[in-house]
């Protein structure tokens, strides 16, 4: 399925410097009513960031969905590909908001939902390919996602429901991605809160064997995070993959039918070749 044209970011920058800065006045005053007034100085770099991010559009939902198949071509079953496009629509919107910004537990949540979702997909490189194409498609890096939810993941196995909320004393890399998580979240930088996230919260926790309730409320106390939120979107996420399994069920049974009718269709017309022949020699000794 597909992958967009690159958005330049460079061009409105190149643009805004090779234009004269419309406004003239820079350090003067001016009088109005009697009242004079001094004008601040615009230094040139700061008129061409206002430029640059007046001028830069984020791609659409259909730019994204063309990059994600043009990247990859082949076709994917209606039961992969429905919840794919879903997923790749809403991720977009998530991608593009303006507070939003990459961490390896948002990387971990959604690493966790493509492997529950392609699970028993009949082609492991298609499967690799379609996560490559789908992160593409977004403009991030599917190795990138691979190796912070591998490392999230080979922590979280070291860690007991005790120490997996006591990051915050601790230092590591793992501990210092959590510590500058906990710090956005209060507001400290930029954060903008997932289901993906939440989902990387829960698969912490079971890679974790931390299974009481309590041990997701601390871990949400310890980020900051509300875990009224988190329980909506894990309740959201248990329910899709409920469904899910039916589905693959029933996709299952179906391929386990279909595969049983060409079976015996093979059989029979095998046994009828069988019989002509044996009708055939039968006519041959015969004469």
């Amino acid at each position: 399925m597909a992958s967009i044209p690159s958005v330049s970011f460079a061009s409105p920058c190149r643009q805004a410097t090779e234009r004269r800065p419309t406004l003239a006045v820079t350090g003067a005053s001016f009088a109005l009513g009697g009242f004079r007034a001094g004008v601040p100085r615009l230094s040139s770099r700061m008129v061409v960031r206002c430029v640059a991010a007046a001028s830069y559009v984020p791609p659409t939902i259909s730019e994204t969905k063309f990059n994600f198949l043009k990247s990859y071509k082949r076709p994917i079953p209606s039961i992969y590909n429905t919840v794919l496009q879903e997923l790749l629509v809403q991720q977009h919107l998530m991608r593009y908001k303006r507070t939003y910004r990459y961490d390896a537990v948002f990387a971990l949540g959604f690493v966790t939902v493509y492997e529950q979702l392609m699970e028993g997909y009949p082609d492991s490189e298609d499967r690799d390919a379609i996560f490559n194409a789908y992160i593409q498609a977004l403009k991030e890096d599917p190795d990138q996602y691979r190796s912070d939810a591998r490392k999230l993941e080979e922590w979280a196995r070291a860690q007991t429901d005790a120490s997996l909320v006591e990051f915050s004393s601790r230092e590591g890399e793992i501990e210092g991605t959590l510590k500058d998580i906990s710090e956005r979240v209060e507001g400290k930088g930029s954060f903008s809160y997932s289901r993906f996230f939440a989902i990387g919260l829960f698969r912490l926790l079971e890679l974790a064997n931390a299974t009481e309730p309590a041990a997701l409320e601390k871990l949400c106390a310890a980020l900051k995070i509300n875990k009224r939120s988190v329980d909506r979107d894990l309740d959201v996420y248990r329910n899709i993959l409920s469904k899910l399994v039916q589905a693959k069920e029933l996709l299952k049974e179906y391929v386990d039918r279909e595969k049983k009718k060409r079976e015996e269709r093979m059989e029979s017309q095998n046994a009828n070749e069988t019989v002509t022949k044996c009708t055939g020699d039968f006519h041959f000794v015969s004469r």
